[in-house]
């Protein structure tokens, strides 16, 4: 049985201890900046009711409306999640624990975050123009999420991994 693995240092002078606090501090930065984009999208989709123009939407709009709810309601409780736990283990000296699952955590965020876009693309692209335009709006909305926060940083890791082997 093989012990842990010391993290790589990056070129950065620090403990374990102070890359932890680092890469938590980078983590709550990146949840505020998902937290609004949520906080916007939601609260879009809260005002819709109270449109005179709701009562006209047909069953799949209603569906996807109240699956775009559900997918923010769940998508702020994933970002809500790491403050939890974090209130949960402090001072509890599971910092590295926290970072690790934080990590994992946002991740999901993102992918909500990405789903909920869609979604909304989708609903206002069907009721404003028709279906046709909402789900081709919501696929190519998909596409472009796809390439940019999957293959992007793929491409990005992949190249810098190139170029340090040079």
């Amino acid at each position: 049985m093989t012990g842990p693995v010391a993290p790589k240092n990056y070129g950065r002078d620090e403990s374990l201890a102070e890359r932890m606090d680092r890469n938590w501090v980078e983590l709550l930065q990146e949840l505020r900046v998902l937290q609004t984009g949520v906080q916007i999208l939601a609260g879009f989709l809260l005002t819709l009711p109270f449109q005179s123009r709701f009562e006209t939407l047909d069953d799949y709009q209603t569906r996807l409306y109240l699956a775009n709810v559900v997918l923010a309601a769940l998508t702020t409780a994933t970002i809500l999640l790491p403050v939890s736990v974090h209130r949960r283990l402090f001072r509890q000296g599971l910092k590295q624990a926290l970072v690790s699952s934080a990590d994992i955590i946002v991740r999901f965020s993102l992918t909500g975050v990405g789903l909920l876009s869609v979604g909304t693309t989708s609903l206002i692209f069907d009721v404003t123009v028709g279906r046709t335009a909402g789900v081709i709006a919501g696929v190519g909305l998909l596409a472009v999420l796809v390439l940019l926060l999957v293959l992007v940083p793929a491409w990005i890791r992949r190249r810098a991994r190139k170029e340090e082997s040079l």
